[in-house]
């Protein structure tokens, strides 16, 4: 038997006064699997991640995660702590205990579940081992968010939900944190990634999702979109341009048309990006 989806959504709906900021989203993600939620600012993204992890009620819609109606689960009794020990959230606002160090915040946390992973162990798997005796209010934002990260993942969850993780950081950062999500991945971690960086997508997920306008246009693997990339061509000249798939037979018809040489000519294929900008309705 196949084990059922980690994450299943219809026609989710949600509405702020005036602005539909999901408009009827359909969204699965199966266990062990990488799903990157991709969209620019208020596509509806946090959103989404809020009422999947139960920090926002829906207006409409089903929605099951780890089997559990996260709308329905409550704050207390066996149920609703048996499904909160089993996820891990990274929001884009985090409490903030500047006081404490980055040690004492994650065995802090490590008391609410009922079977903690070693606080030690999680703290050296973020990579902040050399900072465990540091205050967080002296550390970078890049380690704050790895702190972050450390407090989702002390609950040993199955299934992680990470929130724009890594706005604001510099290209180094970005990078050894992909590595984090790597290993997190291979581990058997179930990740739901919400990001408006392409390449961040591009790099770590199985599946991605883009969310434009609250609805998803586009759920395919990184590859797919790839391929539907290169498939397009823009054949450019001096009087004119066409998008073709193959750029052959225009060529040939353009350099008969002036005598050999054509004025002008370029040809272009369209990046992983243009595919994405065109997707959310912008014009790169």
């Amino acid at each position: 038997m196949t084990e059922p989806a980690a994450v299943r959504v219809r026609d989710l709906r949600k509405r702020y006064g005036r602005r539909m900021a999901l408009a009827g989203v359909d969204l699965d993600v199966a266990a062990g699997e990488v799903v990157a939620l991709l969209g620019p600012n208020g596509a509806g993204k946090t959103t989404t991640v809020e009422i999947l992890t139960g920090h926002r009620r829906r207006d409409a819609g089903e929605v099951s995660v780890l089997g559990r109606d996260p709308g329905r689960v409550g704050r207390s009794g066996p149920a609703a702590r048996w499904w909160q020990s089993e996820i891990g959230v990274v929001l884009q606002e985090v409490a903030d205990l500047s006081e404490l160090t980055v040690a004492e915040t994650v065995r802090h946390f490590a008391r609410y579940y009922p079977r903690p992973r070693d606080p030690d162990e999680v703290i050296e798997l973020v990579g902040l081992a050399e900072r465990r005796r540091t205050r967080i209010r002296r550390l970078s934002g890049g380690q704050r968010r790895r702190l972050d990260v450390a407090v989702g993942l002390i609950g040993d969850p199955r299934l992680l939900f990470l929130d724009e993780p890594t706005t604001g950081f510099d290209p180094a950062a970005r990078r050894s944190f992909w590595a984090l999500v790597r290993t997190l991945a291979a581990g058997g971690t179930t990740i739901l990634l919400s990001t408006h960086y392409l390449d961040e997508a591009d790099a770590l997920a199985d599946r991605v999702v883009v969310l434009a306008g609250g609805r998803v246009v586009a759920d395919a693997p990184p590859t797919a979109l790839a391929d539907r990339a290169g498939r397009r061509v823009t054949v450019r000249w001096a009087y004119g341009e066409r998008r073709v798939e193959d750029p052959v037979p225009l060529i040939a018809e353009l350099a008969s048309r002036h005598g050999g040489a054509v004025p002008g000519l370029t040809v272009t294929r369209p990046s992983l990006e243009d595919v994405y900008l065109e997707l959310i309705g912008e014009k790169a």
